[in-house]
C-alpha cells in the first residue's frame, strides 16, 4: 500500500526527512511518533502529493508519487483525516460523507454534486461503520467535536481508499472521546483493509491502538517496530536522540528501536 525508500525532503537548507525507508501493508495501523519538527507531518504531506519529495521512491495505493499524476488519481486512493475535521459545518452529516465520492465522480456530477444511489447507499455505510447512522440528516454544526472527527473518517472511508493518512486526529478531544475516535478508526479500517499511517503525539494512544510504531527524531526514523518494543530505551531514541547521534533506519519494518549514540 506505502513502499518509501530513501526519501528525502528539504526546505531550502533545513532537510527535514533524511532517507526514509517505509512499508505499510493492507489493514495495518501504523502510528508516528515523534516531537514536533520531527518530520512526521512532512513524510504524511509527501504521502498524500501535497509536498514533493526531493530523492528516493514513494509509491501510495500503486501510484508513484515521485511521477506525474493528479491529484484525482490520487484522492482516489489515499484519504486525509485531519485535525481540525475540515467539514462544512451548515451542510447536513451525510452530504460531508458525500463528498468523499467526488473524485469518483465526472466532471460535470461532480461540479454539481448530482450523487448516484450507490453513493448515497455508501455514505450511510460509512456512517454506520462510525455509528453516526442516526445522524445523517442533521446539520454538522450540530455535532459534538468527537463525532465531527467521526464524520470526517467517514468521509475518508467513503472514497474508498486504499490508504488513509491521519494528521494529529484526537490531538483536540478529551482522553476518552479520543480513545473512541481511534478505535472507531482502527476497526474501520481493518475491516476493509485498509492501510493507516497515524501522527500522534500521545504514547499511550500509540501502544493502545497502533499495529506498529514508527518513530522519528530529527527528520530520520529511530524506530520501528511492535507497540511491546516501545521501551524506555526507544523512546530515549524518539524524543531525546541528538543530531549528532542519530543514525538512518534499517529498511526491514519490524526491526525494533535504532542504534542512537549508545542509547539503545
Amino acid at each position: 500500500m506505502i513502499h518509501a525508500r530513501q526519501l528525502r525532503k528539504s526546505f531550502g537548507s533545513n532537510h527535514v526527512l533524511h532517507g526514509i525507508d517505509l512499508d505499510v501493508q493492507p489493514g495495518e495501523f501504523v502510528v508516528m511518533l515523534g516531537l514536533s519538527g520531527a518530520g512526521k507531518s512532512t513524510l504524511l504531506r509527501c504521502m498524500n502529493g501535497l509536498a514533493q519529495p526531493d530523492s528516493g521512491t514513494l509509491q501510495v495505493g500503486g501510484i508513484d508519487l515521485m511521477a506525474r499524476h493528479s491529484r484525482r488519481q490520487l484522492a482516489r486512493q489515499a484519504a486525509m483525516v485531519f485535525q481540525h475535521h475540515n467539514l462544512v459545518p451548515r451542510l447536513s452529516v451525510l452530504k460531508n460523507v458525500l463528498t468523499g465520492r467526488l473524485g469518483a465522480l465526472s466532471t460535470l456530477p461532480s461540479m454539481l454534486q448530482l450523487f448516484r444511489q450507490s453513493d448515497i447507499a455508501l455514505a450511510h455505510e460509512c456512517l454506520e461503520r462510525v455509528g453516526l447512522a442516526h445522524k445523517a440528516h442533521e446539520r454538522t454544526d450540530s455535532l459534538s467535536g468527537g463525532q465531527m472527527q467521526r464524520v470526517g473518517i467517514a468521509r475518508a472511508l467513503a472514497q474508498q481508499p486504499q490508504v488513509i493518512l491521519a494528521d494529529e486526529p484526537v490531538a483536540s478531544l478529551d482522553p476518552k472521546t479520543a480513545r473512541s475516535v481511534l478505535q472507531y478508526l482502527r476497526d474501520a479500517t481493518r475491516g476493509l483493509g485498509i492501510a493507516v499511517v497515524c501522527n500522534l503525539h500521545q504514547v499511550d494512544y500509540a501502544r493502545e491502538f497502533g499495529d506498529r510504531i514508527v518513530g522519528l527524531a530529527q527528520g530520520r526514523m529511530v524506530y520501528d517496530g511492535s507497540t511491546h518494543g516501545l521501551d524506555e530505551a526507544a523512546l530515549q531514541a524518539i524524543y531525546h536522540a541528538q543530531p549528532q547521534a542519530v543514525t538512518p533506519a534499517a529498511p526491514h519494518p519490524w526491526q525494533h528501536a535504532i542504534p542512537a549514540g549508545g542509547l539503545l
